[in-house]
């Protein structure tokens, strides 16, 4: 079974940006692109934990600030390193401007190197 949760209004992410929310036991980062799309990983980097919304966001492609290792935010997939992929959640921007995370109870962070 899936949990919604309302992370509030869209807006307080800057577009280009991320930001990090305490979604239950989770962390999560969740970004906005220049674009206007909105995307969801987890919240820390399958190196060492960097915190991912604190990284660089160009287009849909994060760079974790401690060590430079890239992710695709729309797939989780690694690019350029065989560090692992991150998981990614669904997300949605509901028709009030309201960001809704989607977590399937299921899901465990990923950490691969």
């Amino acid at each position: 079974m899936d949990d919604t949760f309302d992370l509030g209004p869209v807006d307080r992410i800057p577009p280009g940006e991320g930001r990090a929310f305490e979604v239950g036991a989770r962390r999560v980062a969740v970004f906005r692109t220049r674009a206007g799309g909105v995307y969801a990983t987890q919240g820390g980097c399958p190196h060492r934990g960097g915190p991912l919304a604190d990284g660089l966001l160009g287009g849909q492609c994060v760079v974790c600030p401690l060590h430079g290792y890239k992710f695709d935010v729309a797939t989780g997939t690694a690019m350029g390193h065989a560090c692992g992929d991150l998981v990614t959640y669904p997300v949605s921007v509901g028709d009030d401007g309201r960001i809704h995370l989607h977590v399937p109870a299921e899901v465990e962070v990923r950490r691969a190197c």
